[in-house]
């Protein structure tokens, strides 16, 4: 599978330098969806930019969704009649934006898509993400077909949760490069 479409969907205000998404992305030249705007996420344009960049692939592509990332690619899936462009999904951290506190925030992202994806998917999701409850996560794995992975207590799977390259979530990746997409 070509690297470039490997796309790194990042959350809201970006991944950092020190994100296990952009230390991938360094190391092996995936591609970053970047955004119009990482600190005021509007739904539509992060969809159509999604949109654009899987036209540009020119093979199925593997999405690597981190946080709001997994709400994007999950809302994508639910509108798009481009489906077939992607492979397989990984996700970590979805956020609860159903949550009072979140939904008011990022009020253009709600209602969470809660439909099955025509794609293979993986969640990792820890049990004190700040974010989002395990339970909740679960709902979310549950109603998007994806195989749930608990990775313990591990905060917000992020750059501040020690993760490195996190080599347990990039061999579940070298398993969806090499799946066949659906048909």
């Amino acid at each position: 599978m070509n690297p470039r479409n490997v796309l790194i969907l990042p959350g809201w205000h970006n991944s950092g330098p020190d994100h296990w998404q952009s230390l991938w992305e360094n190391a092996h030249g995936y591609t970053r969806v970047e955004q119009h705007s990482w600190e005021r996420p509007l739904r539509g344009d992060w969809l159509s930019r999604l949109e654009d960049v899987l036209l540009s692939c020119d093979e199925p592509a593997v999405l690597v969704a981190h946080s709001l990332g997994c709400i994007h690619a999950a809302a994508w899936a639910s509108h798009s009649k481009n489906t077939h462009r992607v492979k397989a999904a990984l996700f970590a951290a979805p956020p609860d934006l159903e949550r009072e506190d979140l939904s008011q925030m990022l009020s253009s992202w709600t209602p969470v898509a809660m439909n099955k994806l025509p794609f293979a998917s993986v969640m990792f999701a820890s049990s004190n993400d700040p974010w989002c409850s395990f339970e909740r996560a679960r709902q979310m794995a549950n109603a998007w077909g994806s195989q749930l992975h608990n990775t313990g207590e591990l905060g917000h799977l992020n750059s501040e949760s020690g993760l490195g390259e996190w080599p347990e979530a990039f061999a579940q990746l070298q398993q969806l490069m090499a799946c066949s997409p659906a048909a």
